[in-house]
């Protein structure tokens, strides 16, 4: 087996984070584009959250016009 000179070793290792570095920054690219629809996900949840909030509300609006009408309803039924 034939063993590397220093300057072979420095080289091959300077390839095999060459490759890495590649990957590596690959990787990290996208990472702007991430935190761009995490932040715009965020803005849709508080949206959601103040649209569930409306909805809620006419839920219980609706839901006590209902018990007010049966009330009266059964009211009238007795009469």
């Amino acid at each position: 087996m034939q063993s590397l000179s220093d300057d072979e070793r420095k080289e091959v290792l300077g390839e095999v984070l060459a490759d890495e570095l590649k990957l590596i920054t690959e990787y990290v690219k996208d990472v702007p584009l991430a935190m761009r629809k995490i932040d715009s996900l965020g803005q849709d949840m508080k949206e959601v959250k103040s649209d569930i909030k409306v909805i809620r509300a006419a839920v219980t609006d609706i839901s006590q016009q209902h018990k007010d009408d049966q009330r009266r309803l059964t009211q009238l039924e007795a009469a």
